[in-house]
């Protein structure tokens, strides 16, 4: 079996890999200049690093005037550089930008309305900035709450890049592994499970449960991203991580629903949670949220706050701050007013059906999986995993093709699908004739 890869080495530009020796002289001026100022926490894309300058809807274009479809980046989730979220910067730039220990109607006009999106008893909201700062707090609310350690993650999960967030996320360990205080359960797959997916992934919770009881930290809580993109993107049979949220409950533990990536509409429901039929007990979002502009946050029950607060406060400088808060209301207006979840609902369904259509022509295609605007396409047998082909069609996609994709999975096999919400069919059209092509290319 291959060896896992860690989630910054995937699809990232190698200096000595094939095709890195295309590379004009400003490109390579302009690597040499990031090398020396990023140093080794220089990470790029593609076998050719692509040199942007600007972004419109769909598409995103480099210093030669080259159109580029996304389909790949899904913080600016209602489109690239969308008129109604930079003008609401803008203009709440030039009137007032400040801290968040001052009063102002903007924060307020967009927390009551974030959280009209979310059922009871999830009536609270934290700003943040970032989606790891999100999980971090989270964490940190839950460990409070329970009075234990333990937490539960998939195999490959990322959860994020401060310290706490980065022990629950495998898929970033380069050497060593979890603390701990740490547990790892399978993706819910039927490789792992079986054809009793829910059962399966309850058994194995459950299993990891009893390892931190026994161990003396206690379970605090599960976590995971609703749709297990970093595992390969998971989100099949529909309700299944109800008997393992069953589990945690009945431990003592809280369940929080990491919305960081399939929240805001991605999925075609506003969070992924809602596939499940199930209320977190608390939930993390950020990356869509603001559409490229910094804003995260949690959503959580008075009583848990209330305790973290009284043992722990909290202050957040930039978090929430009139600017986030403009943009955080640009997105949840143009996400209503473009009808977005319906869209990603619409042409979502109709994208993996011309992907399942080229599953049955191609055999490199072992699945497609996902929900809405959040798609996975596995390359080769699940047994037999493709990394070296999925790494081929996403620079051959961005090369010849001038679309844009990504990979995902422990073994970097699965292509990350997750355009903007504005995409039509159009849109998908280009990508699977694009995409077709190449298989057809490489089969030979």
């Amino acid at each position: 079996m291959l060896d896992t890869q860690e989630i910054l080495a995937l699809n990232a530009f190698q200096p000595q890999s094939s095709g890195s020796e295309d590379i004009s002289p400003d490109l390579a001026n302009l690597l040499k200049r990031r090398q020396q100022a990023y140093g080794a926490a220089s990470v790029l894309f593609y076998q050719r690093p692509l040199h942007l300058v600007r972004g419109a809807g769909v598409f995103v274009y480099d210093t030669e005037g080259r159109q580029y479809l996304d389909f790949y980046n899904n913080v600016m989730s209602v489109g690239h550089c969308h008129p109604r979220v930079a003008q609401a910067i803008a203009r709440q730039s030039a009137q007032l930008t400040i801290n968040s220990r001052y009063l102002y109607d903007i924060a307020l006009d967009y927390a009551e309305r974030l959280l009209a999106y979310f059922p009871p008893p999830l009536t609270q909201v934290i700003f943040t900035c970032t989606g790891s700062e999100s999980n971090d707090l989270a964490l940190r609310i839950a460990r409070t709450v329970t009075e234990r350690m333990g937490v539960i993650v998939s195999h490959h999960a990322y959860h994020g890049n401060t310290t706490a967030v980065t022990e629950v996320s495998p898929a970033s360990y380069r050497s060593g592994s979890q603390p701990p205080y740490v547990r790892t359960v399978p993706a819910p797959s039927s490789i792992n499970y079986g054809s009793d997916i829910a059962t399966g992934f309850a058994n194995a919770v459950a299993e990891q449960v009893y390892s931190l009881q026994k161990s003396g930290f206690g379970l605090a809580a599960l976590l995971v991203d609703t749709i297990f993109s970093s595992d390969g993107v998971f989100t099949d049979p529909v309700g299944f991580l109800a008997p393992a949220v069953t589990v945690i409950r009945e431990a003592g533990g809280l369940w929080i629903a990491d919305e960081v990536q399939p929240g805001f509409g991605r999925t075609g429901r506003m969070w992924g949670f809602e596939r499940h039929h199930l209320v977190p007990d608390m939930v993390t979002l950020g990356k869509p949220m603001g559409n490229g502009y910094p804003i995260a946050a949690v959503v959580t029950r008075p009583d848990y706050l209330e305790k973290f607060c009284q043992i722990t406060g909290y202050f957040n400088t930039f978090a929430g701050n009139p600017v986030a808060a403009a943009a955080g209301l640009a997105v949840l207006e143009t996400l209503e007013a473009e009808n977005l979840l319906e869209k990603a609902t619409q042409i979502g369904a109709y994208l993996r059906s011309q992907l399942i259509a080229l599953q049955k022509l191609y055999p490199q295609i072992a699945d497609v999986r996902g929900d809405g605007l959040y798609v996975g396409v596995e390359l080769g047998d699940p047994q037999r995993p493709a990394p070296e082909l999925a790494t081929c069609l996403i620079n051959h996609l961005y090369l010849e093709k001038q679309i844009l994709v990504g990979a995902a999975g422990p073994f970097a096999n699965v292509l990350k699908i997750r355009p903007p919400l504005c995409l039509s069919k159009d849109h998908v059209d280009s990508f699977t004739d694009a995409l077709a092509a190449l298989l057809s290319r490489f089969s030979q």
